[in-house]
């Protein structure tokens, strides 16, 4: 999709295998992240519910998680889309909308991964995505405003979340 401008151009697979418009988030700030069921940051999880969780009761209509299953690290989430749905609800009570298995790096990358390493490559201008629970901050434009490695725990990026959500 060379064309595409924004996050919200983007139409990838939902668990179901049919399209997930993009566009129906228009105006909100959206935090993406690539996400395995048997990776060493799967608690993350936990963290990434938490944060959603806080962040919809303060800003009920404005704030997203989309959960973006992967196997291409270390083959870390080898389950089908609904075991993988299943995963993610019955260890975390995760609530947000978790999508579609997607390859995020190589020839077979999903292009809204695509697109969102191109507007924001990585340390030392690196745009593969290195493991699994990278983060992308999606503005209410549309556009990447933030990139977070695996390493960063959810609760380190609500700030940067809300600085986010006050921006109108």
């Amino acid at each position: 999709m060379a064309s595409a401008t924004t996050f919200y151009d983007f139409k990838p697979k939902d668990k179901k295998g049919d399209q997930y418009s993009l566009a129906d988030l228009k105006g909100k700030v959206v935090l993406v992240v690539n996400t395995a069921s048997k990776c060493g940051f799967t608690p993350q999880f936990a963290g990434l519910e938490k944060l959603y969780q806080d962040l919809k009761t303060k800003y009920p209509n404005d704030f997203y998680i989309l959960g973006f299953p992967c196997n291409q690290f270390g083959n870390q989430d080898p389950g089908t889309n609904d075991e993988i749905q299943n995963f993610c609800q019955v260890n975390y009570g995760v609530t947000f909308p978790v999508l579609g298995k997607v390859d995020v790096n190589g020839d077979n990358a999903d292009p809204l991964f695509e697109w969102m390493k191109t507007e924001k490559p990585g340390l030392m201008g690196l745009k593969r995505v290195k493991w699994n629970f990278e983060k992308f901050l999606i503005g209410r434009d549309g556009k990447v405003k933030a990139r977070w490695a695996s390493t960063s725990k959810p609760e380190g990026l609500k700030a940067d979340i809300e600085k986010e959500l006050a921006a109108k």
